[in-house]
């Protein structure tokens, strides 16, 4: 990053966090200083609401849509409510830490940035605005094999190592994309594994979306619509990097065009053993994303992956999926060894909570940073970061506890029924 205004990284960073208040060292100092369209932004879904207003229909509801009925889509959220906290009392909590460890890097925070493909769509050079975010906050942001934006620019702009990869089961296919992660200087690769085929997003028909974008009469009134979208994000894009492409995998083909179509490969023939050949092939940090099946979660321990993400694709594969929430417990108690992360649905500091008591040792969310990057840019995109920091610090203290190591089942109970009424002796 050249423009000498990134936080400090490191040892030197360790040095300037300890010169602040603890409460100074979650983010912003002083409110004051917030940029003014940020400071009704309160919470995560608040950059939802203006960015639906800002964004032209066919990009929103891409970004925000599910799949088929959305049945997965509100599972991912309605689980969480079936949670209740029991909170312990008179537990000094005044040395608490959201520092988390993964994979031998210690964070500033038990949640990273979750992969997103067409990110530079809804937001100007998204990809690279979230990675410089996710670098100065120092927590992990994983590149998106769907990205406008090659790789090897995500890598240098934001300094994150984790790549996100949509493979065929094709083995040259396969040694081509892992090689070139490597190159780029990534280490813990991340392969998606819900993608067989490509989802039934009705929803993506009826608002006029498509990949690539075809150029309609309505798509083109959608955009006129939506002005500062068009001239701040769309318009200044052509302007500074010419016309965006997927760049990270298969063919590499424009964002807009009347003819091209995108190659994805036989997803369909991705299977066990293609697993096995990535991890000879990749010396680094294998994760497999979307396991919600135990029996998967122990072939991939057996099969040498470093760690998992219990995900749904954020409802926007399989309709009526199972929530990663509900699928975490077991899916848990097979990893062994393994790294356990859990995706799809976290919108609050109590979501965090509640998945690192019920197994996940670090969680990633994706959509409402991409919304703070349309509504303010990088500095949207940091302030909702310091927003569920601020929740996870203030809810750990009001739980009981100081650290993410220390949430556990016993904090937790159904929110719902009458299971906790004590017998009536009848």
């Amino acid at each position: 990053m050249a423009d000498g205004s990134e936080a400090p990284t490191g040892a030197v960073a360790a040095s300037a966090r300890a010169t602040l208040a603890p409460k100074d060292a979650l983010g912003w100092v002083d409110k004051r200083s917030y940029p003014r369209k940020l400071r009704g932004m309160l919470a995560l879904d608040d950059f939802e609401r203006v960015a639906r207003r800002r964004l032209p229909r066919p990009i929103y509801g891409y970004v925000a849509g599910g799949v088929e009925t959305d049945a997965s889509l509100r599972g991912n959220r309605a689980v969480f409510d079936e949670i209740a906290f029991v909170p312990k009392m008179l537990v000094d909590t005044s040395a608490r830490s959201l520092e988390t460890t993964l994979f031998g890097h210690t964070y500033d925070a038990p949640f990273g940035l979750a992969p997103m493909g067409g990110s530079s769509l809804a937001a100007c050079q998204g990809d690279i605005v979230l990675a410089r975010a996710a670098a100065r906050a120092n927590i992990p942001m994983i590149t998106s094999g769907a990205s406008l934006t090659a790789l090897e620019r995500v890598r240098e702009a934001g300094a994150t190592t984790w790549f996100q990869a949509y493979l065929p089961g094709e083995a040259p296919v396969i040694t081509e994309l892992v090689e070139r992660a490597a190159r780029g200087g990534y280490d813990t690769l991340v392969v998606t594994l819900d993608v067989q085929v490509a989802a039934n997003r009705e929803n993506n028909i009826r608002s006029g979306y498509n990949s690539p974008l075809r150029p309609t009469a309505r798509l083109a009134w959608d955009c006129c619509l939506r002005p500062r979208w068009l001239f701040g994000t769309f318009l200044r894009t052509l302007l500074v990097d010419g016309m965006p492409h997927f760049e990270n995998m298969g063919p590499r083909t424009p964002l807009i065009s009347s003819t091209a179509v995108r190659g994805y490969g036989r997803r369909d023939r991705l299977a066990w053993p293609h697993v096995e050949l990535i991890r000879r092939l990749w010396k680094g940090r294998l994760v497999l994303k979307g396991i919600l099946d135990p029996e998967d979660a122990r072939i991939a321990r057996e099969s040498g992956v470093d760690g998992i993400i219990v995900s749904n694709h954020g409802g926007r594969q399989l309709d009526g999926a199972i929530a990663p929430l509900r699928a975490l417990p077991a899916v848990a108690a097979q990893a062994g060894a393994m790294t356990v992360m859990m995706d799809s649905g976290i919108r609050r500091g109590t979501d965090v909570l509640k998945a690192l008591a019920l197994g996940a040792q670090f969680v990633f969310i994706g959509r409402p940073f991409l919304y703070a990057a349309v509504v303010a840019g990088e500095a949207g995109v940091r302030h909702a970061i310091h927003l569920l920091r601020e929740e996870i610090d203030r809810d750990m203290a009001l739980v009981g506890v100081t650290s993410a190591a220390e949430m556990t089942p016993r904090r937790l109970a159904p929110a719902r029924g009458s299971a906790f009424l004590p017998s009536s002796g009848a």
